[in-house]
C-alpha cells in the first residue's frame, strides 16, 4: 500500500504488498520487495534495490549520492538484501566508481537511529550496529559483528565475524574475528565469547578461540609468525581458519 501523500517516481518498482507511508519520496530506479514497510518521511533514491521484509524508519535517507569528491554522478547503487531494520535518522549511501559501483549491506542486520554507512561499504549478515555507529568509505563488516554505540570506523577497515566493539570505539586497523576491542583508539580487550555462547559455540570452541588470541596477541610473535602458527592449528580447528583468512586478507594490518 502506498499512502496518498507518499510521491513515488513512476518508474519505482513496489511490490504489491510493500506499504510505502506518507511524505515519504522514492526516486526513480528504485525496487522494493515483498513485506517491506516503509515508514514516513524517508528519502530513497535510486538506484538502489530493496529486498523484502525490510523496516525502514522515518527519516532515513537512502541510496543518496555518496561524499566523495570523486563522484561525478555516475549510476553507482546501494543493494539491501532481506530482513533489515534501519531506524530513525541513519544514511546509507551509494557507491563509487573506484569502489566497484556498489555499497551492500546483507539480511537480518539491525541498523540503529543515526548510523552512518558510506560509499563502497560491504556489510555481512546478522549484525547489530548500535545508535550513531559510522563506517567510512570502502569497509567490510562481516557476519554477526556489534559495533557499540558511536563507534567510528576508519577507511578501508574490515572487522571480522563474530567482534564486538565497546561504546565509542575508534578503529583505524582491522579487527580479527571473535576479537572484542574497546577504547578511544581502541584496544583488544579478549574474544567477544559472550556472543559466541549466545550463537552455539561450544566451550571447546570458545577455548580453541582463546588459544588463538593468545598467539595473536600475548605470545610477542610477529603477525606473520602468527598466521603460520593459526595456519597449523586451522588443520584440526576449522573455526581458526575464518582467522587465517582474514589476517590474510587484511591490507590495514590489525590492531594489536
Amino acid at each position: 500500500m502506498i499512502h496518498k501523500q507518499a510521491v513515488v517516481d513512476a518508474s519505482a518498482k513496489i511490490a504489491d504488498d510493500a506499504q510505502i507511508g506518507p511524505f515519504t519520496v522514492v526516486g526513480s530506479e528504485v525496487s522494493i520487495g515483498a513485506g517491506t514497510w516503509v515508514g514516513s518521511h524517508v528519502v530513497i533514491s535510486g538506484p538502489t534495490s530493496i529486498g523484502r521484509d525490510n523496516r525502514l524508519f522515518p527519516f532515513a535517507i537512502v541510496g543518496a549520492e555518496c561524499q566523495d569528491k570523486k563522484y561525478a554522478g555516475e549510476p553507482t547503487r546501494l543493494e539491501i538484501g532481506n530482513g533489515n531494520v534501519i531506524r530513525e535518522y541513519c544514511s546509507l549511501h551509494r557507491g563509487t566508481v573506484q569502489g566497484g559501483g556498489v555499497t551492500r549491506i546483507g539480511d537480518n542486520n539491525w541498523i540503529m537511529a543515526y548510523v552512518h554507512i558510506a560509499h563502497d561499504c560491504v556489510v555481512g549478515n546478522d549484525s547489530i550496529f548500535a545508535n550513531a555507529a559510522s563506517l567510512a568509505g570502502h569497509v567490510v563488516v562481516e557476519d554477526n559483528v556489534i559495533l557499540g554505540g558511536f563507534t567510528l570506523v576508519h577507511q578501508f577497515c574490515r572487522v571480522g565475524a563474530h567482534s564486538f566493539t565497546g561504546m565509542g570505539s575508534v578503529l583505524n586497523r582491522d579487527v580479527p574475528p571473535y576479537i572484542m576491542v574497546g577504547g578511544p583508539m581502541s584496544a583488544p580487550r579478549g574474544i567477544n565469547s559472550e556472543g559466541l555462547k549466545r550463537r552455539g559455540f561450544s566451550s571447546d570452541r570458545i577455548r580453541i578461540i582463546k588459544q588463538a588470541y593468545r598467539i595473536i596477541y600475548k605470545k610477542g610473535l610477529k603477525l606473520d609468525e602468527a598466521r603460520q602458527e593459526l595456519s597449523d592449528m586451522a588443520t584440526d580447528h576449522p573455526d581458526i581458519q575464518l582467522m587465517v583468512d582474514f589476517l590474510s586478507k587484511s591490507q590495514r594490518s590489525i590492531l594489536r
